[in-house]
Formats: C-alpha cells, structure tokens, sequence
C-alpha cells in the first residue's frame, strides 16, 4: 500500500509529495491534508498510520484530536448567531450569561472573549483535568472569579477556557450545547466528519494522537524562556495543565471541551472552514453574510501575547496578518497544539487543512502545517 492516498489536481500535486516525504521521514505517523480551491477540493489526501506502532494505516475516515484547531469551529458558530442577530459582538457577555458579570467581568465584552482579551486564560484556582468534562462546573467557575488582567487591548491566549466560554453564550442563546449546534447546523448540512463531543459510535475511527518526544507537561515547553509560577502564562498552562495524554481517555473525547477536544480530519475540516474562505457559503448553503464575513479580520489585539510570548495578531477568533505572520489581508488562520493548522484566504477563496497524531512542540502549531500551506498558496497564485 502507498504511503499517501487520496487525489490532488495537477497544479497541487507537489503536496503529496511533501506529506509522502514527512511519512517515509518519520517526521508524521499518520497525517491528512486536505485544499478546497474555488469550492473544489483540489487536494484530499491521507496516509500512514493510526498508531506508534506502525500497525494500523490511516484511513480515509480516520478521526484524531485536533486540539486547538477545534477552536475554529467555535468562531464560525460564533459568527453564524451574530449574523442572525442574536448575538452582539459589542454586548458585554453579562447580557446573555448574567453571572458572568460578578467581580469586575460587567465590562467585558463579547469581542474580548473572541480576541482572547477577556482576562480569563485559566481557572483560579485550578482543578483535576477530569473537571473539564462538567460543563457547569467550567462554566460556573469562570463565571466566579475576577480577571487576571485588566488591558482589554492585551492579549493572553484562552487556550481552553475560551472554549467554554463561547460555548456558554451559545447555550444561554440557542438553549443547546456548542457541539449539538454544530452538527445540527453545520456538520449533518455539509456532510462534514467532526465532532465536539465524539459519540461512542465513532471510536473505532480514532487514532491518538502520540505525545512530543520526551514530552512532560510538567515542564510546560511551549513558549521560549521559563516561566515564573506567578505569571499569566504560568497559570494559564497549569490549570489545567494540557497534557497531551488527555485524548487516550474517553472522557476525553465524550466530552465537550470546544477549545481542545474536536475530532476530525483535514477532509472534515476543510469542508466547514470552506465557509470562511467563502464568505460566508459552501456547498449551496450560505452560514452568513458577506457583511458579517467581513468582521473576521478586524483586529481585536495586536502584540506580545501573554500566554504564547509571541506577537499575534487576533481578529475575531481568528489570527490575521502581522508583522511577523506576513500573509494577505484577507487571510486568517488557526493551529493546534503539537501541529494542526487550518488557514484560509478570502481573496484566493482557498482553505488549507494539515490534521495528524505526531505532535511536535508548540502549543499553536509547528513548521509542519505551515509548508504544507506555503506550497498550496504557491499553487494557487501560479
């Protein structure tokens, strides 16, 4: 069997070479990829394997936790309410989740919570992994404390707690789970293979995802420099701490944990983010209106970010152009912890989807992701 399966188009054909290379290099185990070009996918492909071991291939229908690309999902259902007029970007959060607005959260508002500015990137105090699959418990916690900081212009990456929050406001909303939307709305309509919340039925599809060399949380080596205990990022990475072997547990993956816990792969992905590379359609259905496509790229924060200690540039959920991501004005992205990326550019109508188990250090994304999208924007323009 070959090493990579699936199609490309002749102008992206170099993209199985280059996941063909990664898998005979070891550099992945088992990855897809996936480009959706003018609502065509130009590039479908998959290959080696589902575990360590090398044992089971990966399939077309393989599923694997893509960890913060899951986040991705959350704006687009983020974005489809506001297009329906039920939710406001510029409303304080307290005008749907009325608890939110105890100790000094009353100002804080909607866009904060999409631009990770809320003040909110962890628990305090912080409580066992396992906790994360009680939504009221999350939620009420957040609900219950004061924010860490108080610049709504200063980023400081909500690595899971946003999730939660999102997903608060689209229950109080719509009377139903982030995940439920999700497939009610968007999934069950495209035909798309992901899931908040994976139901049992769909666990032999799973392949874990397999923890960095020489990982352990405990060490928290996700952004350059150590970190002092008393720090955003500190806090915001140990409480609780993302330990990559969350996703070996079912309870896990049965939960709802919109941030972190999406399972798909590249094909499913790309298949809904298409929506955003499409302003606002796909597949014959419109999700929302070029109007409310628009504010995707309006810059919510620009700068050092306090959790990833890096510059980023956030728009409404979304990263966009920076001085040190030099992509189109009309292009916007998200990565995973340990590799994923989905980016996608409005000009071009292009989407790229990189999703695998091998992860390497990064809590958003790797070089991985982004050679696979150099080469499809390479593709595209020529």
């Amino acid at each position: 069997m070959p090493l990579v399966q699936g199609t490309t188009t002749e102008r992206f054909a170099v993209l199985r070479d280059m996941l063909e290379e990664n898998l005979s290099t070891g550099v992945d185990v088992g990855a897809s990829l996936a480009v959706v070009f003018h609502g065509e996918f130009v590039a479908d492909l998959w290959g080696g394997y589902r575990d360590r071991a090398r044992t089971i291939p990966w399939d077309a229908d393989t599923l694997v936790n893509v960890w913060s690309s899951s986040k991705t999902m959350t704006f687009l259902v983020a974005l489809m309410l506001a297009d329906r007029g039920e939710l406001d970007f510029d409303a304080p959060v307290a005008t749907y989740w009325p608890e939110f607005a105890r100790h000094g959260k009353s100002s804080i508002l909607v866009r904060h919570v999409m631009g990770h500015t809320a003040g909110l990137a962890g628990w305090d105090p912080p409580f066992e992994p396992e906790s994360l699959a009680n939504w009221e418990f999350a939620t009420s916690a957040l609900a219950d404390q004061a924010p860490w900081w108080e610049d709504r212009t200063q980023s400081g990456y909500h690595a899971c707690t946003q999730g939660f929050l999102i997903g608060e406001l689209v229950r109080r909303i719509t009377g139903t789970t982030i995940g439920r939307f999700l497939r009610s709305e968007v999934t069950n309509v495209l035909g798309a293979d992901f899931f908040i919340g994976l139901p049992e039925s769909e666990e032999s599809r799973v392949s874990l995802v397999i923890p960095m060399p020489a990982s352990d949380p405990a060490t928290l080596p996700l952004i350059d420099g150590a970190l002092a205990a008393d720090s955003v990022a500190f806090r915001a990475l140990s409480s609780p701490p993302l330990d990559a072997t969350y996703p070996q547990h079912r309870w896990w993956r049965a939960a709802e944990i919109p941030a972190t816990n999406g399972h798909g792969n590249a094909h499913s992905v790309a298949l809904v983010q298409q929506i955003i590379a499409n302003n606002g359609h796909a597949g014959g259905h419109r999700f929302f209106s070029e109007k409310t496509g628009e504010r995707i790229f309006q810059s919510q924060a620009l700068g050092q970010d306090l959790v990833l200690g890096r510059e980023i540039n956030f728009g409404l959920g979304y990263a966009l152009a920076s001085p040190t991501v030099p992509i189109g004005p009309r292009t916007c992205f998200w990565m995973g912890y340990g590799g994923s990326l989905v980016i996608m550019d409005q000009d071009l109508e292009l989407t790229v989807t990189y999703m695998m188990n091998q992860m390497r250090v990064g809590l958003a994304g790797d070089t991985r992701g982004f050679g696979f999208a150099m080469a499809a924007f390479v593709a595209a323009m020529g």
